[in-house]
């Protein structure tokens, strides 16, 4: 394990964190990650992935960036109104930590390109808020088995869960909700989105360095109004169209 006078003084925090330490750092530093959907959850997530040292951070975004964005989407600032997200996203973490690989991905995740996007990462976070993507990101994770990392909010609350094999993201949402609600809709408070992409971001440095007892199986789910949190046991469904060999 090699570092130089940079990362030694850059990782200091890791460097001396018990989970952590210098086999951890190797293992963030080697580490491949892809990031779906650069906005409100993939924008905290991404800084302090970048910050952790992960080695190679790929981020897919179709859109560009809004005014309205700037509310929750800290990767972004005024002058990047009317840029992709990809660029953008790439060009801030970058500067951020120049040790890493940025690359961005200017299209929307596809079952077209769902394997060339999964198959060469070590591990998946979907912040996204299309039911189509989110179902299409799940396959792939399945079919090559990636661990993925899942987050959502709207309004007050959010949940971060992680899914592997068994069980998969459609085995807690087999279907589209009919009554799914959008943030463009519904609203949401700019922090929350900070709060869970941070939360997604912890629990993608545990899975690559192995450290604790990562969510996976299981769902928390943030209130912010009542400042309380929740956990919940997610099980693997016998009829799921995934991982129960239907689909994927």
């Amino acid at each position: 394990m090699v570092f130089d006078d940079d990362e030694i003084e850059r990782y200091a925090r890791h460097l001396v964190l018990r989970e952590v330490g210098g086999p951890g750092q190797q293992k963030l530093k080697s580490a491949r990650v892809l990031i779906v959907g650069a906005g409100g959850l993939g924008s905290p997530a991404a800084l302090y992935l970048a910050a952790a040292g992960v080695g190679a951070l790929i981020l897919a975004d179709p859109d560009t960036v809004d005014r309205s964005n700037l509310q929750r989407q800290i990767l972004y600032a005024e002058a990047d109104i009317g840029r992709p997200k990809a660029e953008a996203a790439a060009e801030r973490l970058s500067a951020l930590n120049p040790q890493i690989f940025v690359a961005g991905y200017e299209g929307a995740f596809t079952a077209a390109n769902a394997d060339e996007l999964v198959a060469g990462v070590d591990l998946v976070l979907d912040g996204t808020d299309d039911f189509a993507v989110r179902f299409a990101v799940n396959e792939a994770c399945v079919r090559h088995g990636k661990p993925l990392v899942s987050g959502a909010i709207g309004r007050w609350t959010g949940q971060v869960g992680v899914f592997g094999r068994q069980p998969c993201y459609r085995c807690l949402v087999p279907e589209t909700p009919p009554d799914a609600e959008t943030c463009v809709a519904v609203g949401v408070v700019g922090a929350l989105a900070g709060v869970i992409g941070a939360m997604m971001a912890v629990e993608a440095v545990k899975l690559i360095v192995g450290a604790g007892e990562a969510l996976t199986g299981r769902l928390l789910i943030y209130d912010a109004l009542s400042a309380q949190t929740r956990t919940v046991k997610v099980g693997a469904d016998p009829d799921c169209p995934v991982c129960a060999g239907g689909g994927a």
